[in-house]
């Protein structure tokens, strides 16, 4: 997570505080979707830090009806956003329409929102067109004394965005879904780790890498975590990653080197018969090899 700046992590502390009762009293009153998009158009500005009148705009039009709030940054347009009336509950079908119009129009983040609940959505540029789901959060929940709160908020705050914090913790994010590690557990590189750990246990037993995927994608790991397109996603993306690192590796090894294939995991050492010493008199050990070497016989 990035270092949060002093004077922005007072800001997002003093949202916190200002804007919890507005949204209740909001909720009660039931207030509806006109009144909610001003009091979001306000806690983007005084919390989040967007200029209200140069960066907040309601220009973009989707499929004849108007996007209620979208983020311009540097004249670039960076997010889109869907408000909801503070009372209703937000299902995945209120984003339809920014998502539609953000696959259209390249735009990799959404946002969903009734003021109080937050959902902050990555598009998935794929066949069809997903998106998958960063943050989530309840505004009305959060502590203001709470550090992991206050970097939630700054994810999408100007000062986050002008740093790509959201992107960084969606990379992050990434790397530690159950996709991305059951990809990884199956690798070739890791489970050669584990076939060689196996074989210091159990010596006299031969195993493969084969047999051990087998094992771990039918009996360890939930089905579900190896189909589907995130699976297949997350198995390219290693793919990927090893690729780049094996042309390093043949360009580091410079203009002399063999065009042999290197591998990611070195290979098995021959196992060594241990060696014992003994200690001979070197008095002993003169008289007797000097025999020993004169009885040679030679065919």
């Amino acid at each position: 997570m990035a270092t949060i700046p002093k004077k922005v992590a007072e800001r997002l502390i003093a949202g916190i505080k200002r804007y919890q009762p507005i949204l209740a009293a909001a909720k009660a009153r039931d207030v509806g979707e006109t009144d909610t998009v001003t009091i979001i158009k306000d806690m983007l500005a005084d919390v989040f830090g967007y200029d209200k009148y140069s960066e907040l705009t309601s220009e973009y039009a989707i499929r004849g009806t108007f996007c209620d709030l979208a983020i311009k940054l540097d004249g670039k347009l960076s997010t889109l956003i869907e408000v909801k009336a503070i009372g209703i509950d937000l299902k995945e079908a209120h984003v339809k329409q920014a998502v539609d119009y953000a696959a259209n129009q390249g735009v990799d983040w959404v946002l969903l929102t009734n003021g109080i609940k937050w959902y902050v959505y990555r598009m998935v540029f794929s066949r069809p067109i997903q998106t998958e789901v960063v943050v989530d959060l309840d505004f009305s929940n959060l502590n203001p004394k709470s550090e992991s709160d206050i970097e939630t908020l700054f994810l999408w705050c100007k000062e986050g965005w002008q740093r790509s914090a959201l992107g960084d913790f969606h990379i992050q994010k990434q790397a530690l879904s159950r996709f991305f590690l059951g990809a990884m557990i199956t690798s070739d590189p890791v489970l050669e780790v584990i076939r060689k750990e196996l074989r210091r246990v159990s010596p006299d037993v031969r195993i493969t890498s084969d047999q051990i995927r087998s094992v771990i994608v039918s009996e360890v790991i939930k089905r579900e975590v190896m189909e589907g397109e995130k699976a297949d996603e997350a198995r390219k993306k290693i793919a990927r990653v090893a690729n780049k690192l094996l042309r390093a590796a043949n360009n580091k090894a410079g203009k002399g080197a063999t065009d042999a294939p290197v591998d990611v995991m070195p290979a098995d050492e021959p196992e060594q018969t241990p060696v014992q010493e003994f200690e001979v008199p070197a008095a002993q050990y003169s008289e007797e090899t000097q025999e020993q070497q004169e009885q040679v016989v030679l065919p």
